[in-house]
């Protein structure tokens, strides 16, 4: 398997990751595309811990502090319920995109070290994405690493978010106190 495209929802998330990469001696580079991420503090805050990782670790960071919220929230509004299918497939075909277009053979996602997340559904969907431009999706259950990426990152002093991203999960962050 040659380059791997690694799509990054944040710092903390990405450490391990990267680490597990390194290690394995795998070439790759960092993708920052998380539209679901609300509000602007929050992603900023988000892009900026990604980056330094990137800077820290000298992995190759792909992405810019663009805020595309309208189409994201248009694109999930009228079901909030299936918003996280919609917010996993929407990130991993601009990862599939972004890796065809750069040249790259091979995408993953730091999506797969979170507990948190629908490890089932995100395999699903980035091996579908893909797929369907001709390219690998290269597998790893990183949960193993989560404690230790989380570790880590406040070692490194980056920033810790409290809640998955968008504006609903940061409502299901306070209603369940």
């Amino acid at each position: 398997m040659n380059k791997i495209l690694i799509h990054s929802c944040c710092g903390p998330c990405s450490v391990s990751c990267f680490d597990f990469l390194k290690a394995e001696g795998r070439e790759f580079s960092s993708y920052f595309y998380n539209p679901n991420i609300h509000p602007w503090k929050e992603y900023e805050a988000r892009f900026d811990s990604w980056q330094t990782l990137c800077n820290e670790m000298n992995v190759e960071a792909i992405g810019k502090k663009d805020y595309p919220l309208e189409s994201w929230l248009a694109a999930v509004s009228s079901e909030p319920a299936n918003r996280c299918s919609f917010c996993y497939q929407s990130r991993l075909q601009a990862t599939a995109k972004k890796a065809k277009e750069l040249g790259f053979k091979a995408i993953t996602t730091t999506l797969l070290i979170s507990p948190y997340q629908n490890h089932a559904l995100i395999c699903d969907l980035a091996h579908k994405a893909a797929e369907t431009l001709g390219l690998e999706f290269y597998y790893y259950d990183f949960r193993q690493f989560f404690r230790q990426g989380q570790n880590k990152a406040k070692e490194l002093g980056l920033y810790r978010q409290k809640y998955c991203g968008c504006i609903y999960s940061e409502k299901e962050r306070y209603l369940k106190k």
